[in-house]
């Protein structure tokens, strides 16, 4: 047990963590090591049965699949336009009610919504017509090989076994077409975790598999086969086009403090936007 847990049953501060807290992390703590440890095969059917364990469990977890997020729609369709165009095919993989896809379809001309959930899905109501739902086991993309423009996920990959995203990875390389983008939003390691261990370890042990680092994300993507790679900095869906590199160059920098400094630095506003990870990979 951590320190930070270990502290969580000393009577005097008993206030500082709940207990449904404590029972969540111990919980979600328990499924994720399942999932490390299971084979390819066996991930495939743990990756809905324990997150549907989770949620029946942690029932405050579960969120309205009617509910639309509207101020985080504008800001993704504003980080997204620049890279939509009338005649281009958009991908989103892991596209939960489809809101976002359903603000993207008008200004391109076919939409792919990849999920493990059509009940979930469909929540919004008739899905657009220029839109296809694909129901996939999360790691596969069972789109045309060459046929994308611009892929995106966000909040995604942080959830997948490593082995499972290098594969996902590869997926969504072979489904773009030669120029086309993927656009991959993932929270960054150093102002993690971000998953229900932030309340009481110092990387994540819950479902957030693998927290990434930019030096890490561009690594894969090279052994990919993305010729070019950048990242967009910013908020709000404002964003720069800003070389990997540099971003890379911060976090060595960063990475010759203590660990609990570098944590407290990297969580400094505006440093902490400079290490959002959007990274776009380009084939």
């Amino acid at each position: 047990m951590s320190p930070f847990l270990t502290a969580c049953y000393n009577p005097s501060m008993s206030k500082a963590i709940p207990k449904h807290r404590i029972d969540h992390y111990k919980l979600e703590k328990r499924l994720a090591s399942q999932l490390r440890s299971a084979s390819r095969t066996e991930r495939l059917v743990l990756y809905r049965k324990l997150y549907d364990e989770l949620y029946s469990k942690v029932p405050s977890l579960k969120t309205n699949p009617r509910t639309v997020n509207e101020s985080y729609l504008k800001a993704t369709k504003r980080t997204l336009r620049p890279f939509l165009q009338k005649n281009i095919t958009y991908l989103e993989i892991g596209a939960g009610n489809l809101a976002t896809i359903r603000g993207i379809s008008p200004l391109v001309k076919q939409a792919i919504a990849i999920d493990v959930s059509k009940e979930f899905a469909t929540a919004l109501g008739p899905i657009p017509k220029n839109c296809e739902l694909i129901i996939s086991d999360g790691i596969s993309i069972p789109a045309p090989k060459n046929s994308v423009d611009l892929a995106y996920s966000t909040q995604l990959m942080e959830h997948l076994h490593p082995d499972d995203a290098k594969e996902q990875l590869r997926n969504v390389y072979t489904a773009l077409k030669k120029g086309g983008r993927y656009i991959l939003e993932t929270p960054h390691r150093f102002n993690g975790p971000h998953d229900i261990s932030k309340y009481f370890d110092d990387e994540a042990t819950g479902f957030h598999l693998h927290e990434y680092t930019n030096r890490e994300l561009r690594n894969l993507f090279r052994t990919t086969g993305f010729r070019k790679i950048y990242n967009l900095i910013g908020a709000k869906g404002y964003h720069l086009p800003c070389p990997t590199s540099v971003l890379i160059a911060l976090e060595s920098t960063l990475n010759i403090f203590p660990k609990s400094l570098r944590r407290a630095l990297s969580k400094f506003l505006p440093v902490k936007i400079l290490l959002g990870i959007k990274m776009i990979g380009v084939k």
